[in-house]
């Protein structure tokens, strides 16, 4: 056990269905691992779960080459929750990975390591890359400075990444089966009927079905958004009731993940007053659980596209009048796409529900 209070599990059981990509990185962590990787594979395939345990194993080596287990456990520990002060999270802040981003990620990977000579630097959803960014890492990513890794994320491989992807191992993550998220939670204890409702409306993301799996509301949301098409009538205060009600139930949502980031928060101030301030991360910390919340938000709104588009789909058997059931599964096509670029909430739930046909 760490002093954070993290316990000891296995990072890697949080990549599911993605054998061959473990057995990949298991060995060369146990190795002399290059010093650029590029995970590629579709949201909620385990990317991100599986760079935070292939950089644990990479910022644990040289505690465990010392003989110091204790240590290294704590390493893998800290990175599998993005507390690592050597772990270093890139993420998009607008629409697309910005070059003033860029310059901040040559910055950081200049920069000595807080704690050991190793830090990873972990580039998200890197296929969304503005032009002129990846010419501004290219060298950074080829010749990096001593024990810096690299580990890029991205959904697939466009033109613009394709350089930078020539100078990374390239390691494939395919889709998630619903039956393999079904028997990890079911394997943790979840009621079977209740571990297939989360794993069916996780996208793939373990993370997300242990969530979804105790959440006693989720039938509740569910049953809301499937619901929403009775409740308006193509007319503005309709429109505006309804996505009260949907913001408000995504609200509720938030609860679980605040109280553990306030968990997390009172375990790092016990850090820093038992070790000072040097490498505590609390900046890092704020960042990632406002990246957590965002994230969740955005899920739930997936969430809430699927079980609304299961609707349509239904009226779409039994109507006479097919086009307005297609009309609505195509703008909830055409959101789902809109929600890439982190529109405002608000205006984007009310331009849906204004553009689907009330079904009463």
């Amino acid at each position: 056990m760490s002093d954070l209070g993290l316990f000891p599990v296995d990072a890697w059981d949080e990549v599911v269905g993605q054998d061959r990509a473990v057995e990949l990185l298991r060995s060369a962590a146990a190795g002399d691992p290059v010093h650029a990787w590029l995970f590629v594979g579709p949201t909620g395939s385990g990317k991100r779960a599986a760079a935070r345990a292939f950089a644990g194993e990479l910022l644990a080596a040289e505690s465990a080459a010392a003989g110091d287990p204790d240590a290294a456990d704590r390493s893998r520990s800290l990175a599998m929750h993005e507390q690592h002060p050597d772990l270093i999270v890139v993420e998009r802040v607008g629409a697309a990975i910005s070059t003033d981003q860029a310059d901040e990620v040559v910055t950081r990977a200049s920069r000595s390591a807080t704690e050991g000579t190793r830090k990873v630097l972990v580039l998200d959803e890197f296929h969304r890359m503005a032009e002129g960014v990846a010419p501004k890492l290219l060298k950074t990513i080829e010749e990096p400075a001593a024990g810096t890794f690299f580990i890029v994320l991205a959904d697939e491989l466009p033109p613009n990444l394709v350089t930078i992807a020539s100078r990374c191992v390239r390691v494939d993550f395919t889709p998630v089966p619903a039956q393999a998220i079904v028997d990890r939670l079911v394997a943790d204890g979840i009621p079977a009927e209740r571990a297939a409702e989360a794993a069916g409306f996780s996208g793939g993301d373990l993370r997300r079905a242990r969530l979804l799996a105790t959440d006693e509301r989720l039938a509740l949301r569910v049953a809301a958004w499937r619901d929403l098409p009775l409740r308006i009538d193509g007319r503005g205060a309709a429109a505006t009731r309804a996505v009260a009600d949907l913001r408000a139930a995504i609200d509720d949502v938030e609860a679980p993940l605040r109280a553990r980031q306030e968990g997390e928060v009172a375990e790092l101030n016990e850090r820093i007053e038992r070790y000072g301030q040097r490498g505590s991360g609390a900046k890092e910390l704020e960042a990632r659980h406002k990246r957590e919340l965002r994230r969740l938000r955005t899920d739930e709104l997936r969430l809430g596209l699927s079980s609304l588009a299961g609707t349509y789909r239904d009226e779409l058997l039994v109507s006479s009048e097919p086009a307005r059931a297609i009309g609505a599964i195509d703008a909830i096509r055409q959101a789902d796409e809109d929600l890439k670029f982190n529109p405002n909430e608000e205006l984007w739930l009310t331009a849906l529900v204004l553009a689907l046909p009330p079904l009463n």
